[in-house]
């Protein structure tokens, strides 16, 4: 018997990418996946409703 090396179910979230985005009311940031990009979001800090279509990609580094 094996040693599994990742855990179970690790292969359908493997392809997954984050964003980030920043709150249009407060500017606090909030991340998500990409798997969640039809489901409405809130803000953590002051719940102004954030919509990651309209997220622009910051330079990276």
């Amino acid at each position: 018997m094996s040693t599994p090396q990742h855990c179970p179910g690790f292969e359908s979230f493997r392809n997954l990418k984050s964003f980030v985005c920043k709150c249009p009311k407060c500017g606090a940031p909030k991340e998500i996946f990409s798997d969640e990009f039809q489901k409405p979001h809130k803000c953590d800090s002051c719940g102004e409703p954030i919509d990651f279509t309209q997220c622009k990609l910051e330079g990276a580094s």
